[in-house]
């Protein structure tokens, strides 16, 4: 388990970087946890995906078809490719719990990810 400081409150993230407590983010914890991940600063795009992440996760407690996120917040087809490269920081960048069972797989070297189950 890591730890983040964040505007002085503790962040508790699990192993592979997921936060364990959804509630506990705010606009501040995405920042650094963004930092964390490789991505300098959050723009508006980045921002717009980040929180129908967290809005689709609260009512449903999975992670939306990834093409249905950009259809929602009218961006570009493939936005969350295009601003993240892998889903899995918008993920983790939206303070979202790791789903058990899941995660994103490229088959084409990095340049586009889908989510797959394993054992």
């Amino acid at each position: 388990m890591a730890e983040l400081l964040c505007s002085g409150k503790k962040i508790m993230l699990d192993k592979d970087g997921f936060m364990i407590n959804f509630e506990a983010w705010d606009d501040s914890v995405a920042e650094v946890i963004a930092k964390r991940e490789g991505v300098e600063h959050l723009s508006k795009k980045q921002k717009e995906i980040i929180e129908y992440l967290r809005s689709y996760y609260r009512k449903h407690e999975n992670f939306p078809i990834l093409g249905s996120v950009c259809k929602n917040i009218k961006q570009r087809g493939k936005c969350v490719d295009l601003q993240f490269t892998n889903p899995e920081k918008a993920w983790k960048i939206a303070g979202l719990p790791k789903i058990d069972g899941v995660h994103f797989v490229s088959h084409d070297g990095g340049n586009h990810f889908i989510m797959e189950d394993y054992c």
